[in-house]
């Protein structure tokens, strides 16, 4: 029992030691080395305007850019506003996301928010975060993902990739999405916030990735805190 009462006080001491943080001049080059491999980044999902964004950006909770945009191909091309959606149906808008995790649950929130649409903005998409998020299927991430990409606003949608990095590099550590994304807005310089975003996703997309980052080829493995970084393979 003695025992049992010590593991458990070193692992809650583990816990509440305070995550390794970078400077602000180490935040900087990491900025800096990121945005000179790809200096004007771009979402990853396909879409023709602010409405077939929204949906698609809805579509890709718990799924792949790429499984969305083999579904969306054939679905954008027939709708691309609100009104159009709506006579489509949820049967029929079934039968295009199929291939697309949670696609029942989807498809209502898809119909459901582009009535919303229609019926209390006119069939425009509101730019206010508030607003984006009383739409059915939209929390704050993707509102913010549409704040970004359609709208230009220097706002960053924390997903799996992005609360990773900034974990794992020391960036902006929490707990929690909304507690890395506040942390962000804290400590991103102003001139890379509005594609902050996308950089962060990228790199955790196909750099540092969750099995296996790569460290070897990262361009900010220096700067980064990660302790188990890998190997170059022998």
């Amino acid at each position: 029992m003695a025992t049992n009462k010590k593991t458990a006080g070193a692992a809650k001491r583990r816990r509440s030691r305070p995550r390794v943080k970078l400077p602000a001049e180490s935040i900087e080059e990491l900025f800096v080395a990121l945005s000179s491999k790809n200096p004007e980044p771009e979402t990853e999902l396909n879409y023709s305007n602010t409405y077939t964004l929204l949906v698609a950006v809805v579509l890709s909770a718990q799924a792949t850019d790429v499984g969305v945009n083999k579904a969306t191909e054939a679905l954008f091309k027939i709708v691309d506003t609100p009104k159009k959606m709506i006579a489509l149906g949820e049967k029929k808008l079934i039968s295009y996301i199929r291939t697309i995790g949670l696609y029942r649950n989807k498809a209502k929130n898809v119909i459901a928010l582009s009535e919303k649409l229609v019926s209390n903005y006119g069939g425009e998409i509101p730019r206010d975060r508030d607003a984006l998020e009383t739409l059915p299927g939209v929390g704050r991430k993707t509102a913010n993902v549409v704040m970004n990409v359609a709208f230009g606003d220097p706002t960053i949608a924390v997903d799996t990739h992005i609360f990773r990095v900034s974990n794992r590099t020391g960036l902006a550590p929490g707990k929690t999405p909304l507690d890395v994304e506040l942390n962000l807005e804290k400590v991103v310089p102003d001139r890379f916030r509005r594609h902050a975003h996308h950089w962060l996703i990228l790199h955790g997309r196909y750099v540092c990735k969750a099995r296996k980052p790569e460290c070897p080829a990262c361009s900010i493995a220096q700067i980064c805190k990660f302790k188990e970084k890998t190997v170059p393979s022998p």
